[in-house]
């Protein structure tokens, strides 16, 4: 979480001043959703939108981020995350359901950036609603690998990684 925004960007709540439509990552799914779902989403407090814009051109989305609830059975999470989470038929977790950054943007460190805040957002409403871990289902190798570099742990032979709670404490208490 070491990774700091730049003065001229922010990260808010999604909202219909911003361009959904003009967004592209180049990625189908992930486009899709942000112009025809995402405010649905939010309305319906199904998950939270968080998009990236440059405070000079607010309404130009630079990258986006979902967060939702979710839980995991304790078989799920691997042996050296297990001492960190509570004996439940289920562990609470927060998803990061999806990440994407604009397809003219990409190579510029914003997807670390959009990872940082969604940290940040994830380790602050573990305080109020409880949270062990941080999960995030990668598409593919590439995404799998993104989120590994920042510390996350792969589940075996699946595209699902974790992050437990304590070890975004101890990022957060660094930065």
């Amino acid at each position: 979480m070491t990774v700091r925004s730049a003065p001229d960007l922010s990260i808010v709540p999604l909202d219909d001043a911003h361009d959904r439509a003009g967004f592209t990552c180049g990625v189908y799914s992930l486009d899709r959703y942000f112009q025809t779902q995402a405010g649905q989403d939010m309305r319906r407090r199904a998950s939270g939108v968080f998009v990236l814009a440059d405070k000079v051109q607010p309404r130009q989305v630079l990258g986006y981020y979902t967060l939702c609830a979710t839980a995991l059975a304790p078989g799920d999470v691997p042996g050296s995350a297990r001492k960190h989470i509570p004996r439940y038929p289920l562990v609470s977790a927060t998803l990061i359901g999806r990440l994407a950054v604009a397809k003219d943007r990409q190579g510029r460190r914003l997807g670390a950036v959009l990872l940082a805040d969604a940290l940040r957002r994830a380790l602050a409403s573990a305080e109020t609603v409880g949270s062990s871990m941080i999960v995030v289902d990668a598409l593919d190798e590439g995404a799998a690998g993104f989120y590994a570099a920042h510390g996350f742990v792969r589940l075996p032979e699946s595209l699902r990684l974790i992050l437990p709670m304590r070890t975004v404490e101890r990022l957060a208490a660094g930065s």
